[in-house]
């Protein structure tokens, strides 16, 4: 069994606790904004592909497009992530394992023939419900980046949003 930290007091552990794993703030904003733009989607479905399992965010199974809301601290954002200073040696091997499972979900689905679209927590609503339409219109190029203006889904400051495509 893997040796853990201790918790540094009961006050940490109760918020590390309390982290979600779905149904988070961002992501249910997310769900809302596209919800009230008519789109029907399945949350948090399990998806069992040829050497891995997936769980998207949100799945639009019919267009085969999968939606996933990126934690900053949990997915190691370049411009929010951060690395904890105590018990480095915990944190620094289990963030990066987590970068390496979005990769290979990314591939994985890919693979698959499903569209991949990433959005860090911060993204304006706007902004990832863009996305998403266009990964729906089928009209997201490799590599393309949509950005927009409006409310945020967590945080204060905009990022493009991340996307994948089959074949990429």
């Amino acid at each position: 069994m893997a040796d853990y930290p201790h918790p540094m007091s009961p006050g940490r552990s109760a918020n590390m606790r309390a982290n979600r794993r779905k149904d988070t703030k961002p992501e249910l904003a997310l769900r809302r904004a596209l919800h009230a733009r008519g789109y029907r989607y399945r949350k948090d479905y399990r998806l069992d592909l040829p050497g891995a399992r997936v769980r998207p965010d949100i799945a639009f199974t019919a267009r085969r497009v999968a939606v996933f809301v990126d934690g900053c601290f949990w997915h190691c954002c370049p411009e929010h992530g951060s690395q904890p200073a105590s018990n480095t040696w915990y944190w620094a091997p289990k963030l990066a394992r987590n970068v390496e499972r979005d990769a290979a979900a990314d591939a994985a689905l890919a693979a698959a023939g499903w569209r991949v679209v990433r959005v860090w927590e911060h993204e304006p609503v706007e902004s990832a419900v863009t996305a998403v339409a266009s990964a729906l219109a089928g009209t997201v190029p490799a590599g393309s980046v949509p950005a927009g203006i409006a409310p945020q889904l967590g945080g204060t400051s905009g990022r493009h949003v991340r996307t994948a495509e089959p074949g990429n």
